[in-house]
């Protein structure tokens, strides 16, 4: 993956400055914000999160990118992901002559990466909510590694989402993990066993799967279909990935510089002539 990535963030047309953020909550945002002002970079990217849709059971099946951003109250990775957006938004608001990409993937999956979370959001888990059924959308971290690849290669401006091709029903997605049988019991349970918020339990309940025409169109294929990218059981959101594995996967390019207190978070690349 290293490799592949070197090869795609080495030869460039024009020298640049490009900062990518790939920890989408608040504080890093922030981090990163700060670096691309100070070092006037001319590229911007931020990997923000599908969670910023938030899980209603209005939501249109897919959502696209013009959807408003309604995290569920109380879910505090998507409210911080979102809030990480405002700030984006904001900072670009003051500083135009610079390109900002968003990227917006749905629920991640690493190999040899797993957090208690991902299986229940991502519909795989043995334990669920009784008498809820929903798509389920899973993509590879690969895919996202590339994703930030294509958008600094290409200096993409504005929002897109990064999911594979469609998505496949919950009932699937438990059966390709390899999870064991599904147990079914009233939601307040599955909070309490889980000792989640009751707010994070709507994105294991409601659709909230996501469009990638306008990526795609920008030339990124997913190498990875949804069932795929489950097979291997072991899954992460892109945040909860420790910042050495996103490093590895995302910016593999050599002379990248990590930026001030944020190692591993934010970090630097410079485009440069063959």
């Amino acid at each position: 993956m290293r490799e592949r990535l070197i090869e795609r963030l080495g030869p460039t047309a024009s020298p640049a400055e490009v900062v990518v953020n790939l920890d989408g909550s608040a504080g890093p945002t922030r981090a990163a914000l700060d670096a691309a002002a100070s070092t006037a970079a001319r590229q911007l990217v931020h990997v923000s999160s599908a969670a910023v849709y938030g899980a209603w059971p209005d939501n249109p099946v897919p959502l696209s990118e013009t959807a408003g951003l309604r995290p569920n109250p109380g879910a505090g990775f998507a409210v911080g992901a979102a809030e990480a957006e405002r700030l984006v938004a904001e900072w670009r608001g003051e500083h135009p002559d610079v390109r900002v990409t968003v990227l917006r993937p749905t629920a991640t999956v690493a190999p040899g990466e797993r957090d208690r979370l991902t299986p229940l959001l991502g519909g795989f888990a043995g334990l669920g909510v009784r008498g809820a059924s929903r798509p389920v959308q899973a993509v590879h971290v690969d895919d996202v590694a590339a994703a930030v690849a294509l958008a600094v290669e290409r200096g993409l401006d504005g929002t897109y989402n990064v999911a594979p091709d469609g998505w496949i029903p919950d009932t699937t997605a438990r059966a390709v993990a390899g999870g064991p049988v599904r147990l079914s019991v009233p939601e307040g349970w599955v909070a309490a066993l889980q000792q989640l918020p009751a707010a994070v339990l709507a994105y294991a309940v409601h659709p909230w799967v996501v469009a990638n025409d306008r990526l795609r169109a920008e030339g990124w294929v997913p190498a990875h279909t949804n069932e795929e990218a489950l097979v291997a059981t072991s899954a992460g959101s892109w945040r909860d990935l420790s910042p050495r594995r996103r490093q590895e996967l995302a910016l593999g390019a050599s002379g990248a510089v990590l930026a001030g207190g944020a190692a591993g978070v934010v970090a630097l690349l410079r485009r440069r002539h063959r």
